[in-house]
């Protein structure tokens, strides 16, 4: 990210609307909810992150293309497993994008991997069509 999620937030109280959206910060948000959930102010953050990538779209003023792949890897892995895959997600982003980063993120990795914060392989949610069945509505819904 370019920016954390608390600089963005201090960027849009500065009304710094244009750097806000040219930001990639929004578009590395897997939607975990996390941050949400964990906020002492209890802002809305994962949604103002899915507001700020309509608006950054609407405005073309986003142009990174790597951001967009890995939201369509996120939904990959949610589409298939139901869940969120970190370790697939941060290694295949990585590898395809950016190579040369790999090896900073080892430590991190490594110490997600040794607290149990983070799974080698991905596991599946159980009820996948129920889930499968409110992802095919959803996109019905989208397109009228």
């Amino acid at each position: 990210m370019d920016n954390t999620p608390r600089q963005l937030f201090a960027m849009i109280r500065a009304d710094m609307r244009e750097d806000v959206l040219r930001s990639n910060t929004p578009w590395y948000c897997v939607s975990c909810y996390y941050c949400t959930v964990r906020c002492p102010q209890e802002v809305h953050i994962t949604d103002v992150m899915y507001t700020l990538k309509s608006m950054a779209i609407k405005a073309k003023l986003y142009d990174d293309s790597t951001a967009p792949d890995f939201s369509q890897t996120f939904i990959g892995y949610i589409e298939n497993f139901g869940r969120s895959f970190e370790f697939g997600l941060a290694t295949r982003h990585h590898l395809k994008h950016r190579l040369r980063q790999v090896p900073a993120m080892v430590p991190l990795g490594l110490g997600m991997l040794s607290r149990g914060r983070m799974d080698l392989t991905p596991s599946r949610i159980e009820g996948m069509d129920q889930l499968r069945a409110i992802l095919t509505r959803a996109i019905e819904l989208e397109a009228t």
